[in-house]
């Protein structure tokens, strides 16, 4: 028996034989798409406990990278490829949770500007400390090399599809 997730049959037979083996590209980017449904849902049972749904979690995430930095609901909404009535919603509800707050723009006050809160960055780190065991778990076996190697592969798939959306 076989798993349609692991049978190349899927693939077009009239493919060119020559580049890259499309069967396995679909392959990789099938089980990063697993390990993001099992990774979401292990993280979600370990947030609960604090009370942060991932996706404010994910969106105070993006704002710890650069604090500093206001956001728009539009500019948010785009680097995270989602709706934006939903980016809405969730920051309107972490605006009133105290995670981020809005500023005007002085130039025009019709344009907002999120930025993280203290409150904010303490709910982040908080997350992040509660999620590190799971991940020390998840590494316990891998290798420094090993693990440098699935980055530099992760971050060029990453880079090149941000690059082609």
């Amino acid at each position: 028996m076989t798993n349609s997730l692991t049978d190349s049959s899927a693939i077009d037979a009239d493919a060119p034989e020559e580049g890259p083996d499309l069967a396995l590209g679909f392959r990789i980017v099938t089980w990063i798409g697993i390990i993001e449904q099992l990774t979401r849902t292990m993280a979600n049972r370990d947030l609960s406990a604090i009370g942060l749904p991932w996706n404010q979690f994910v969106l105070l995430n993006h704002f710890s990278h650069r604090p500093a930095e206001g956001k728009t609901v539009t500019g948010v909404a785009r680097a995270m490829q989602q709706q934006q009535p939903g980016i809405t919603k969730t920051m309107k509800s972490m605006v009133e949770g105290g995670l981020l707050r809005i500023e005007a723009d002085p130039k025009d006050g019709r344009i907002k500007f999120h930025y993280m809160t203290d409150h904010g960055q303490q709910r982040h780190k908080e997350a992040v400390n509660r999620l590190l065991p799971r991940l020390h778990d998840l590494f316990r076996d891998w290798s420094r090399e090993e693990m440098d190697q699935t980055f530099a592969s992760l971050d060029r798939m990453k880079v090149w599809l941000d690059d082609n959306r």
